[in-house]
Parts: structure tokens; C-alpha cells; sequence
């Protein structure tokens, strides 16, 4: 993604070239190594925010960053999770329309959430198929079909979005995200 890498931001670099445009979002690395940019809500849409914010705000990038994580957070902590139950099989979404629902897995909250509810019953496999969603299951040891449909279920989702975010299957290990390497996509 192009952008202003936010860790390489200066501030003072960007007012003595202030005759210059700096739109260009704000860029930084999430989850997954997964790009992130920072948005305000106006409503019917939202607005990227780029350089010429910060210097408009007269904040520093690490006040973006801070400001948009606890908004998030805020927003998270009343948000209602979808659980559903198949058998043995159990997936929990997060799939509220509001936008920030992907946004989420940048919570250390919702991934102790995570652990917590699924751990018990295997591997945990997390999609980010698009903005409005974010869904985890259990992989269990004696469910080898499950990976490949939960594979399946994400490309789809990710190609018909209106904004998608990755087409991958990630797995959280350790506490972090990672690509999970068990099964690709049949499609």
C-alpha cells in the first residue's frame, strides 16, 4: 500500500516542505503485517487521515495511532460477537456493519477473547475477508476438512466486498498473527 510509512514520519521534514502536498494516508503495519491506515467516520463516508493532518493537528503520529487504538477499543469493549455452533465446530465473528470490525484483531483484548473461547479446542484460524467482518474458529486435530472450508469461505467473502481487506487464512500463535500455512484455498 502507498502512504506515509508512520514510523518514518517526521514532522518538522514534513512543515519545511509544507508548500507541498503530503495526502498520502498514513501508513502502518499491523497484525499479520497487515497495512493499516487511520480514518475519521464523517458519516456516510470516512476520511483518510494523511500528512497534511498532522500538520494541520499540530500532533505528532504516535497521538494518531494512540487516539485511533483506544477508539477502537471503546468501540470494541460494547460490541457484540456472532458464536456459531456446528457439531464440534464453532466460529466466533465479529460482523457488526460498523466498519471496524476486521480492526479489531489489532486488540490485545480480542485476542485473549480469542484464546480464551477457542484455545481449548485446537488451533485458532482468523479471516480478515473485508472491512465488516473478522471471523475465528477452532481447528481441531480430528477435523481435517475444516482449514480447507474455512479457506474456501474467505476467499469468497473477500472477493465479493466492497472493501476487502486479505484473501489469506492467518492463525494466532504465541499471541501474534501469523499466515497460517496448514491448507490454501481450493478456488
Amino acid at each position: 500500500m502507498q502512504g506515509l510509512a508512520i514510523d518514518e514520519i517526521d514532522r518538522d521534514t514534513l512543515a519545511a516542505r509544507s508548500q507541498q502536498s503530503h495526502a498520502q494516508p498514513l501508513v502502518d503495519v499491523g497484525a499479520g503485517e497487515l497495512p493499516v491506515v487511520y480514518t475519521i467516520n464523517a458519516g456516510a463516508y470516512d476520511i483518510v487521515v494523511n500528512g497534511d493532518h498532522l500538520l494541520a493537528w499540530g500532533v505528532e503520529p504516535v497521538d494518531i495511532q494512540d487516539a485511533a487504538m483506544s477508539n477502537l477499543a471503546a468501540w470494541s469493549a460494547t460490541a457484540p460477537w456472532t458464536d456459531e455452533v456446528s457439531g464440534d465446530r464453532r466460529l466466533i465473528s465479529s460482523d457488526t456493519g460498523a466498519g471496524w470490525d476486521a480492526a479489531r484483531i489489532l486488540l490485545p483484548a480480542v485476542l485473549g477473547h480469542l484464546e480464551a473461547e477457542l484455545r481449548p479446542a485446537g488451533r485458532i484460524l482468523i479471516g480478515l475477508p473485508e472491512r465488516h467482518l473478522m471471523t475465528a474458529g477452532s481447528l481441531r486435530s480430528d477435523d481435517d476438512d475444516f482449514a480447507t472450508l474455512f479457506a474456501d469461505f474467505i476467499v469468497e467473502t473477500s472477493g465479493g466486498a466492497d472493501e476487502p481487506i486479505d484473501r489469506r487464512v492467518f492463525e494466532l500463535v504465541d499471541g501474534r498473527l501469523v499466515e497460517f500455512a496448514g491448507v490454501t484455498s481450493a478456488r
